[in-house]
């Protein structure tokens, strides 16, 4: 199992500090876990590949080209940085 762990700072709140972990097996593709704490509480969940194929057509986006932005967005850290914004509700 891979994990990768970033931290965020999300729109909704700039001033706050989470930390994001993100687990899979092959690739994001298969899915995948995530767990994302503020160091007070965390919250767990995870993705199966039939909600990433789900989402995909429900925005018309080709799946690979989907899978390819979830990992840009979620676990390619400081590459990415800036380009993604997460808002936490």
């Amino acid at each position: 199992m891979e994990k990768t762990l970033n931290r965020i700072h999300p729109v909704s709140d700039p001033e706050a500090t989470y930390f994001l972990q993100v687990s899979w097996e092959k690739d994001l593709g298969t899915g995948f876990g995530l767990l994302l704490s503020d160091c007070q509480c965390a919250w767990t969940g995870t993705v199966s590949e039939a909600d990433i194929s789900r989402e995909a057509a429900d925005i018309e986006m080709d799946r690979e080209k989907y899978v390819e932005e979830l990992r840009k967005a979620l676990i390619a850290g400081e590459e990415s940085a800036g380009k993604y914004n997460f808002v936490i509700s």
